[in-house]
């Protein structure tokens, strides 16, 4: 592997990409020095930058070879990655996400009262009282995993994972968060769902949040859902935000 000097480590990434570390676990500082080097990568201009791919530690830049090679591309990087100023933009959205808490929406939050000694409506409130961070999107198209969850709240993930969740489910996984863009198997623990649709291929912008973006959970009820839902698929509704 190739070490730096500095902190961040870059890495080839295939013959079309390269890869910025800035370590091994999963940080808010080291995902702010992601988003800052994102940042300025993305202001830069530089030529033959096809995709940035930010993650929990790091960043993945897609690049075209006949534009730049990987070793002038590489001591670009770099030379970003440790500019002294590391803070990364002031203005980030804060995505306001209904969510119906609880009923057939969230069958595992009785299961993390027992786990937690902590009834439902603090449960609630804990959960819809932060706003996480976006560290990183994956595993599906638009699956955002989101840091900052208190540890009060925190539950290990299903041991078996079930077969099909349901779009829009709200889980638990360990310490971190998140809600199912889509139908699929998982094992993370349900406590509500979000009648918002976090990708659709149909609109612009096919996922809803970005990378470094805030989410902050608002507790809805029942007919709130199915009034919100109905709106979606309108195309009538758009969540509030803050900058």
């Amino acid at each position: 592997m190739e070490q730096n000097s500095g902190k961040v480590r870059i890495l080839p990434a295939g013959d079309q990409a390269l890869v910025a570390e800035f370590g091994d676990q999963i940080d808010l500082a080291m995902n702010d020095s992601v988003q800052a080097l994102t940042e300025r990568v993305r202001e830069s201009g530089l030529a033959g930058i096809t995709e940035l791919v930010p993650t929990f530690r790091s960043l993945l830049i897609y690049y075209q070879p006949s534009v730049i090679g990987y070793d002038a591309l590489k001591e670009k990087i770099q030379l970003l990655a440790e500019c002294p100023d590391t803070a990364i933009s002031a203005q980030r959205r804060i995505l306001k996400i209904p969510c119906c808490y609880g009923s057939h929406f969230g069958p595992d939050l009785a299961d993390l009262e027992r786990y937690t000694g902590i009834d439902r409506d603090e449960i609630i409130r804990i959960h819809s009282g932060t706003d996480y961070r976006v560290y990183m999107l994956g595993f599906l198209p638009g699956f955002a995993y989101l840091g900052g969850l208190d540890e009060r709240i925190a539950m290990p993930r299903l041991s078996t994972p079930r077969l099909k969740i349901p779009k829009g489910a709200v889980g638990i996984g360990g310490n971190q968060t998140g809600v199912y863009p889509l139908e699929s198997p998982g094992g993370w623990r349900l406590i509500g769902s979000t009648p918002l649709d976090f990708y659709n291929p149909d609109r612009k912008e096919p996922v809803l949040c970005r990378a470094g973006d805030r989410i902050r959970f608002i507790p809805i009820t029942s007919a709130d859902y199915y009034d919100i839902k109905r709106m979606v698929t309108q195309g009538s509704y758009h969540p509030e935000m803050e900058i």
